[in-house]
């Protein structure tokens, strides 16, 4: 089955609100095998709502749309669908009487303009709502093609899609939708694409895909089959294929973040951790606490942002700071042995750099990065050159870096591009 997902809202179109729910949508339809061929985005206008759906009824047999079925005079999705599909709107009556109860229960008198809600196309499935005042709806043609209506709070849509709609949709099914993602990080998407590209060249299902993310990227393995068994069959073999040529640098397969990925690890295994963080100013424990439980293991994170805050807290040289500089290999050592020394935490990650976009010079430019780590009785250091005059990607790099590392030390793996030594 081939479906369009039409957004409606002026303010969608001006940048005022961001259209989470068509993300939502293409995520739920793909999964129930459905083939999301388009996305529109259009304002609340009669003509030009029409307009797109000539264009969505040429190649699709669903169309779903998410907005303008509220109380007010620009919300008008439902009249245009139902004139759009030779129907006509009457009075529900579940509808209205589930809209005066709701009244009667909070004490509020409902104008107007509220009861327009409840006027449905004559042949429309209507999906009631138990998050907001607007039911959706279903209506059919005679061609076999569907448009499905739900309201524009992404709260309210999403209720509705899982409450009614998932359901209807399921006997609709003529295939599944099964897919893995491979998360990487430390081998970039052009790289990772070379490596796979026979793959690539030789698909026709399960699909292969490459997608660059912010300082990492990914690898999508998809399969449509009969059953669900099929489809994550034909997944598995081949992202076997592609964990061959970039398993080391594959840190995940079910789509966990790189945090979600070490902080499992730690709390399996009962190990605990401290960060010292210059140039990232927290972001490592700030993505670290996302992790639900992790308060088990994580002991503290320290910011030590001036070369006064790393010497007192962390116990560096202050030789070594007139002799390297703060954003040396050194510093970075003396910051996770001296962290380790203070907490008596197993794991203890630093880090120092220039972030930018100012601060960098010939020796040192912006984006120059050390990582330390110590664990098991081994520091770890590793250097980065991101050669980004972004403060911000720089920073997310840098914090993706700490974590690769911490993994790859948890795991017994080398760490890429770092000095190793024992901890005296």
């Amino acid at each position: 089955m081939k479906s369009a997902i039409i957004s409606v809202g002026t303010e969608l179109l001006m940048g005022q609100v961001t259209d989470t729910n068509a993300v939502y949508l293409s995520q739920q339809l793909n999964a129930l095998g459905i083939d999301v061929m388009y996305r529109y985005t259009v304002g609340d206008n009669d003509g030009r709502l029409s307009e797109v759906l000539d264009l969505a009824m040429k190649d699709c047999d669903l169309i779903l749309t998410t907005g303008g079925l509220g109380p007010t005079e620009d919300d008008m999705t439902k009249e245009t669908v139902t004139k759009y599909m030779g129907d006509t709107l009457a009075v529900h009556q579940p509808s209205r009487d589930a809209l005066m109860k709701m009244a009667e229960e909070r004490h509020h008198k409902f104008t107007e303009n509220n009861l327009k809600q409840t006027l449905m196309p004559t042949r429309a499935e209507v999906f009631d709502t138990d998050a907001g005042t607007a039911p959706g709806f279903a209506l059919s043609n005679d061609q076999g093609k569907t448009v499905v209506c739900l309201p524009g709070p992404p709260r309210e849509m999403k209720r509705m899609f899982e409450r009614r709609v998932r359901p209807w949709l399921l006997p609709k099914q003529d295939s599944v939708i099964s897919y893995q993602t491979l998360r990487i990080f430390g081998k970039g998407e052009s790289r990772v694409e070379t490596d796979i590209l026979d793959l690539i060249d030789a698909q026709t299902d399960p699909t292969i895909a490459t997608y660059a993310h912010e300082g990492e990227c990914s690898v999508r393995v998809a399969s449509k089959r009969k059953t669900l068994e099929e489809a994550q069959d034909a997944c598995r073999k081949v992202s076997e294929q592609v964990r061959e040529r970039v398993g080391d640098y594959i840190y995940s397969d079910d789509g966990r973040s790189l945090p979600e990925v070490v902080g499992e690890k730690l709390l399996s295994r009962g190990i605990s951790i401290s960060c010292a963080e210059s140039c990232t100013g927290g972001m490592f424990a700030a993505a670290l606490t996302d992790v639900p439980g992790i308060s088990e293991v994580f002991e503290r994170g320290i910011v030590t942002y001036t070369e006064r805050a790393k010497i007192e807290e962390l116990g560096v040289s202050e030789k070594t700071l007139a002799e390297e500089t703060a954003v040396s290999p050194n510093v970075a050592r003396q910051m996770a042995e001296g962290l380790q020394k203070k907490t008596g935490s197993q794991v203890c990650v630093s880090v120092t750099g220039i972030a930018g976009p100012s601060g960098g010079t010939k020796e040192k430019p912006v984006g120059l990065i050390y990582v330390g780590c110590t664990y098991n009785g081994t520091t770890v250091v590793k250097k980065l050159l991101t050669l980004n005059m972004s403060r911000s990607w720089n920073r997310r790099y840098a914090v993706l870096s700490m974590f690769d590392t911490v993994n790859r030390m948890l795991d017994g793996r080398e760490v890429p591009g770092s000095d190793r030594s024992e901890v005296l």
